[in-house]
């Protein structure tokens, strides 16, 4: 029998969703609900401010644009990566 797994921390959750995106098996509208769902309080300001600009862009990208979207989904999982 496992153990059970430990929660993940609310940037390395985040961090998932946004390579889901990039895996393409999530949509803008889908990442953006998840991302409010999920809450920024528990982040450091930096990345709180990268996942705030990112959720603008998604709400203003039309459905299934991605290509401007992918540079800021990437600036956003450094930023979570790193703590920023």
């Amino acid at each position: 029998m496992s153990a059970p797994s430990e929660a993940l921390r609310p940037d390395d959750e985040l961090a998932g969703l946004l390579r889901q995106w990039l895996d393409q098996t999530l949509g803008n509208d889908e990442l953006r609900k998840l991302i409010q769902q999920q809450g920024t309080a528990e982040l450091a300001p930096g990345q709180r401010s990268a996942v705030a600009r990112l959720l603008g862009a998604l709400g203003d990208a039309f459905p299934g644009e991605r290509s401007g979207l992918e540079p800021l989904v990437r600036e956003t999982l450094e930023s979570l990566a790193y703590g920023e």
